[in-house]
């Protein structure tokens, strides 16, 4: 089995976990989806399994700064409609 094929379920993974994040995402869901696509795209020509495994750990950053920017929105919100 390829590296490319062993890390391929680790890829389709976060693909999907994007997809759901960017459900709430502020400027809409479809120009999430098309960012995704395309980026995933992009990288989908990569071959060396420390490229793959790098664009892997990027997108883990990715969506943990989605969680944060989520955390952030809500708590703005819980703000304004408490103590404003």
């Amino acid at each position: 089995m390829s590296a490319k094929q062993a890390l391929k379920p680790q890829v389709t993974q976060l693909y999907k976990e994007l997809l759901w994040m960017g459900r709430d995402y502020p400027q809409g869901y479809k120009y999430f989806r098309d960012r995704c696509h395309k980026v995933f795209k992009a990288k989908s020509g990569l071959t060396d399994p420390k490229e793959i495994e790098n664009a892997i750990k990027l997108g883990e950053y990715v969506k943990k700064e989605l969680e944060a920017l989520y955390f952030l929105k809500r708590y703005r919100a819980m703000k304004r409609a408490y103590y404003d």
